[in-house]
């Protein structure tokens, strides 16, 4: 199973590392990010692996959301994104 993590806002130190490793510490592991500053802002999109992450999926992106980065975070588990994304 895998779910999907875009974050949108200014460009700041520290941001990857944020996402990172609150993924980390709930046993999330990041398959493949992708990332581009705009001037001074920040966009990131992020595939991680959650077969094995030790939280519910809406407790994640609660925890991602309060981020004291300014930054707007959403976790979308890869069905949905699919299905949202599917014509």
């Amino acid at each position: 199973m895998r779910a999907v993590i875009t974050v949108i806002g200014k460009d700041t130190v520290g941001i990857l590392a944020m996402v990172s490793g609150i993924c980390a510490r709930h046993n999330a592991n990041v398959i493949e990010v992708t990332q581009s500053v705009l001037q001074e802002f920040f966009a990131m999109v992020m595939l991680i692996d959650i077969s094995l992450m030790d939280c519910e999926l809406s407790e994640l992106q609660k925890e991602l959301r309060e981020n004291k980065m300014g930054m707007t975070v959403h976790v979308m588990h890869e069905d949905i994104f699919n299905s949202m994304h599917r014509i």
